[in-house]
C-alpha cells in the first residue's frame, strides 16, 4: 500500500484559482502526497508555491498555460478547476454582465481547462484525473445564486459528458460539491446569513478548506481508480438539512 505522502508520486496537477483558500489547500495536499502541483490563477499565490498566470475566462490563457504546465512537468495527470465567483442577486437584479463573468469563470474555465488537458492525458497514454469543484447549491439552488448556482449545476452535466467521452482513455471526470466553507470571503458573509447555513449542517459545523483537498485527494489517488461520472458531497450533511 502506497503512503500518504507518495501515493501522487511523480504525477503532475493544475489547479485553478489555486490562489484562493480552496484551490491552495488542494495544492498542499497534492504536493504532500507527492505531485508537482501548478497553480493557473490571475493572482500570484502566497509562499513558494510554483504558478503561472492563467485568466481562465480567456480559452487563449488556459491553452498556454496548461502546454506550460506539460513542458515544465513533461506530462499531466492532474486537472482541478477550484477557480470560481459569484455575485448574488436575485434573477430580476442580476445584471447580465455578472451572469456572464460567473458562467465564463465557473463553467467555460472549467470546459477550457478539460478541453486542453484531455488531449495531453490522452496523448501521454497514462490517462489522468479532472475533478471540478462545484457546490451543493448547483444541485439544489438557493435564492439569490442564480447565475453561481446555474454554473455550478453545469459543472455536471459537463462532468459525467466529459467522463462518457473520456473513460476508454482512463480519464476518470467527477465534481465535488462542497457545502459552506470557511474562508476568508465567507466569514464577511452576514452572521445570519452563516446561522442559516450552519442550521443545515447535520454534523453541526462548517468545513475548512483542507476537508475539500483531502476529498479531491481521494479522487485522484488509488481509492478513485474506477469512480468517474459522479457527484462527492463534502458537506456534512448541508444538502439533506436538519432533520
Amino acid at each position: 500500500m502506497q503512503t500518504a505522502d507518495s501515493q501522487l508520486q511523480e504525477k503532475v496537477a493544475v489547479i485553478t484559482g489555486g490562489s484562493g483558500a480552496i484551490g491552495g489547500a488542494i495544492m498542499r495536499a497534492l504536493e504532500d502526497a507527492g505531485a508537482r502541483a501548478i497553480s493557473l490563477d490571475i493572482t500570484s499565490p502566497k509562499g513558494q508555491v510554483e504558478y503561472i498566470k492563467c485568466d481562465v475566462a480567456d480559452d487563449t490563457s488556459v491553452q498556454s498555460a496548461v502546454r506550460e504546465a506539460y513542458g515544465r512537468g513533461g506530462r499531466l495527470d492532474i486537472a482541478i478547476h477550484a477557480a470560481g465567483i459569484s455575485r448574488d442577486a436575485v434573477t430580476w437584479k442580476l445584471t447580465p454582465a455578472d451572469w456572464d463573468q460567473i458562467l465564463a469563470i465557473n463553467l467555460r474555465g472549467a470546459y477550457s481547462l478539460s478541453r486542453h488537458a484531455i488531449p495531453l492525458m490522452r496523448g501521454g497514454g497514462i490517462g489522468g484525473r479532472i475533478i471540478f469543484i462545484g457546490s451543493i447549491n448547483g444541485s439544489r439552488g438557493k435564492f439569490g445564486t442564480a447565475a453561481y448556482s446555474a454554473s455550478k449545476a453545469g459543472l455536471v452535466g459537463l462532468a459525467k459528458t466529459i467522463a462518457r467521452e473520456t473513460g476508454r482513455f482512463g480519464v476518470l471526470v467527477n465534481v465535488i460539491e462542497p457545502g459552506w466553507v470557511r474562508t476568508p470571503l465567507t466569514e464577511v458573509v452576514p452572521k445570519a446569513v452563516q446561522d442559516a447555513a450552519l442550521a443545515e449542517s447535520l454534523v453541526g459545523e462548517f468545513l475548512s478548506p483542507d476537508d475539500v483537498a483531502n476529498a479531491v485527494l481521494y479522487l485522484c489517488g488509488p481509492g478513485g481508480a474506477k469512480i468517474t461520472g459522479q457527484i462527492l458531497r463534502v458537506d456534512g450533511g448541508q444538502f439533506l438539512g436538519p432533520t
